[in-house]
């Protein structure tokens, strides 16, 4: 019987994972087999619930990016709350590129199903000094919180964090600009108020206005706000 990392190695392909390198220039691209992501979600489906999947994600540090990526799509296929959440909060200090923290946040979906055991967990992630758990926190808000659990305070815990981090900055500005396409009145205000960092605050607007979802008359208004 293969070991999961055997069903990883089987699915390397070294063009893929130069080319992953170049879009994760932090991670040392000897840990890339270029899996695809279409690959890793297949192959979680397999696995879940086997022997062999509950020893995996007892396994960190994983050696390669790709059994990372595999061990968070595999984190959204715990249904149990409580074990999904502590399962996560092992991983989450090994998360160290932000596509393996933004495919496991979106993944996840016993954030948003289980919002009163989920949001004190996301809000002590946003207060982490770990890049990627904050990153982390603010993709688990955008992903599971702005469409019919939307509530500006989730908005404020953002504009709270501390700026000059790229990839924490360039998370909040994504989830402002889909809280703009979702509930364009009110989020508006922390545009016109400035609540955000300058950089956050301009890449939310271009964000915004490169949507499909955003009519012109609110890119016009949006142009405008730019500083």
């Amino acid at each position: 019987m293969k070991t999961v990392t055997e069903h990883l190695l089987a699915l390397a392909d070294a063009g893929n994972a130069a080319f992953t390198a170049r879009l994760a220039p932090g991670v040392d691209p000897d840990r890339m087999l270029g899996c695809r992501i279409p690959q890793l979600r297949r192959l979680a489906r397999t696995l879940r619930g086997t022997p062999e999947a509950a020893a995996f994600l007892t396994q960190l540090p994983h050696r390669y990016y790709d059994e990372n990526n595999l061990h968070g799509i595999l984190l959204g296929h715990i249904r149990p709350t409580g074990e999904a959440l502590d399962a996560l909060e092992r991983f989450l200090p090994h998360i160290d590129n932000w596509a393996t923290c933004d495919i496991t946040a979106c993944g996840m979906k016993t954030l948003g199903r289980a919002p009163a055991a989920a949001l004190p967990r996301i809000y002590e992630w946003l207060a982490s000094r770990r890049t990627y758990t904050v990153r982390f926190g603010v993709v688990a808000l955008l992903a599971h919180y702005l469409d019919e659990k939307f509530d500006t305070h989730h908005l404020d815990r953002l504009t709270a964090l501390p700026g000059g981090e790229y990839y924490v900055d360039m998370a909040v500005a994504w989830a402002f600009s889909v809280a703009l396409v979702k509930h364009f009145e009110q989020t508006l205000p922390y545009f016109t108020q400035r609540r955000l960092d300058r950089r956050v605050h301009n890449k939310a607007l271009q964000k915004g206005r490169e949507s499909l979802r955003i009519d012109d008359a609110r890119k016009t208004i949006l142009q405008r706000l730019k500083y």
